[in-house]
């Protein structure tokens, strides 16, 4: 992830976690452990279109739907990928296979905040650490589909170790839970047709909050 977005996942985070509306460049920047000037740049674009409100030592989110599809632009989730597999299993199978590091993103992260799936979903998104990366692998090894690839063709295997339906993402924020505006980030740029339904119900869950 690029360092202005974890500018806006903060920003964000704050505003629609604990109802923090107002910031200090500076403050930002130490959190983050990054620049004061990446924290200014970063705020240029949300400035121009109003989404900001900044003044000499501060500024306030005026707009925070603003800042959340900008930030939803920029996103690049494939670039935060840094494992995929497929395995053989349900989906509530993968997710109960997971070790209890991993922190679940897109739908599994909504299935589980809200107790609810508007529609079916055949891939699971976790972010993990590069420490725990390895006990995601010893689970879900490349390539590994002991419980049907004895019966299947050859074409079947090529198809499913080409069609990932396990990813992880790299984990770089502190939290346990997802946090809303990522979760709401990494459904806008999912693929999947269902990903639609997913970001529609999240949307009105989000609606009184960045009203």
């Amino acid at each position: 992830m690029k360092k202005s977005e974890l500018v806006y996942r903060e920003v964000l985070r704050s505003f629609l976690e604990v109802k923090k509306a107002k910031f200090t460049q500076l403050g930002l920047a130490r959190a983050l452990r990054i620049s004061l000037s990446t924290v200014s740049n970063a705020l240029q674009p949300l400035r121009r279109m109003g989404a900001v409100r900044v003044k000499r030592r501060s500024f306030e989110v005026v707009n925070a739907k603003k800042v959340l599809y900008y930030w939803a632009s920029a996103r690049s989730l494939d670039k935060d990928v840094i494992y995929k597999t497929r395995a053989d299993m349900t989906v509530s199978g993968i997710e109960k296979g997971m070790p209890p590091q991993v922190v679940f993103a897109a739908y599994t992260a909504y299935k589980f905040r809200f107790e609810d799936v508007p529609a079916d979903y055949s891939e699971v998104y976790v972010y993990c650490g590069e420490n725990d990366l390895k006990e995601v692998v010893k689970r879900f090894p490349q390539g590994k589909n002991p419980n049907r690839e004895r019966s299947i063709g050859r074409s079947r295997k090529s198809d499913l170790r080409s069609n990932p339906n396990v990813f992880v993402l790299r984990k770089d924020f502190a939290d346990k839970e997802m946090p809303l505006a990522q979760m709401f980030i990494d459904l806008w740029n999912l693929k999947e047709w269902y990903a639609k339904d997913f970001l529609t119900a999240l949307e009105g869950r989000m609606h009184e909050i960045l009203a």
